[in-house]
């Protein structure tokens, strides 16, 4: 089976699933008046155009994730709806990364995020068993394990909830004998969230099944993105999961945030955190708040990278082995 066999059976299996789910495929820009916020993502600008009358435009942005517009779509009453395409992001090429990738994404009305890790799992087993067809010997068996966000942090690390701040984990890393990813004079040493992204990859995520999936869900309210927030054991957790194969992040899934107010707040928080850490300045999706202002259906979203999940589900080593043009030969 080749590498382009492999995708195309991939791609026919996406669309047979979601077909006979009901849910619609959509295409929506690549190119943007606006970039993502997000201080862990930079977005690629295109030089400023020219319009008609020859006056220079503003930049445009090629498209990080179709969230944005696929959620203009889900106010405008679309229904259930996915989209598979290349996304860009600036980043450097490497094992798991490549700046243009394929990413599938999905929402479900009526849907809350632990009602869509199921639909995620039953999507991964349909994709498993169309791949099987071709290459029989390909992932007999297949486990995904669930644990909660503050579950995973204790079982790794005996630390609970309340416990954790930025010195108690400098204090366990130490312990530990792990080289400290921050020392305490250096710029967002008193970032939580930082500590607990190091505390995810260097000590949670290793830890997790070698040979299956793991969802990972309920996270801080920190970090919730574009998730809303709820209240779990009385303490503040966002609506959101994340999905993975080993160590190694598949997918990132919300109950959506739908308040435009409450986005707008986290976009300029967004943007001043840019502003602290040295990014560039970008323009927030202003056409996105205006149509959550209209109203969004109670839906969940989803999406999964395509290129890693074809990684796993074929054994491969890096991403450039499931890619026809990464980067350097693009």
């Amino acid at each position: 089976m080749t590498l382009l066999q492999r995708r195309a059976t991939l791609l026919h299996a996406i669309r047979n699933y979601f077909f006979s789910a009901s849910v619609t495929e959509v295409v929506t820009p690549i190119l943007s008046r606006f970039a993502t916020t997000d201080p862990h993502i930079e977005s690629f600008a295109t030089v400023a155009s020219m319009t008609a009358g020859g006056v220079e435009d503003t930049p445009r942005y090629l498209h990080t994730s179709p969230e944005f517009p696929m959620k203009r779509l889900l106010c405008a009453g679309s229904g259930d709806i996915y989209q598979i395409c290349s996304v860009f992001r600036r980043e450097e090429a490497g094992r798991l990364h490549n700046p243009e990738f394929q990413l599938l994404e999905w929402y479900r009305c009526g849907f809350d995020h632990c009602r869509l890790m199921q639909d995620v799992e039953d999507f991964v087993r349909h994709c498993i068993a169309a791949l099987q067809q071709l290459n029989p010997t390909l992932r007999e068996e297949t486990v995904f394990h669930k644990i909660g966000y503050y579950d995973a942090v204790e079982a790794a690390t005996g630390l609970s909830p309340q416990q954790l701040s930025p010195a108690s984990l400098q204090s366990y890393f130490i312990k530990q004998g792990m080289d400290c990813p921050l020392s305490a004079d250096e710029p967002h040493a008193d970032s939580l969230d930082i500590w607990l992204d190091f505390l995810m990859s260097m000590v949670i995520a290793p830890g997790f099944d070698k040979t299956g999936f793991t969802f990972v869900y309920d996270y801080p309210a920190s970090q919730a993105a574009l998730a809303r927030l709820m209240t779990v054991d009385g303490i503040n957790v966002a609506a959101r999961f994340e999905l993975f194969y080993g160590e190694i992040e598949l997918a990132n899934g919300f109950h959506e945030l739908a308040d435009a107010l409450e986005q707008r707040a986290r976009f300029e928080s967004d943007l001043s955190q840019r502003q602290v850490q040295g990014l560039s300045d970008v323009p927030m999706d202003t056409a996105l708040l205006d149509a959550l202002a209209n109203g969004l259906p109670d839906c969940a979203g989803v999406a999964i990278g395509l290129d890693r999940l074809l990684m796993m589900l074929t054994e491969a080593e890096r991403i450039e082995d499931v890619i026809a043009f990464p980067e350097g030969r693009a």
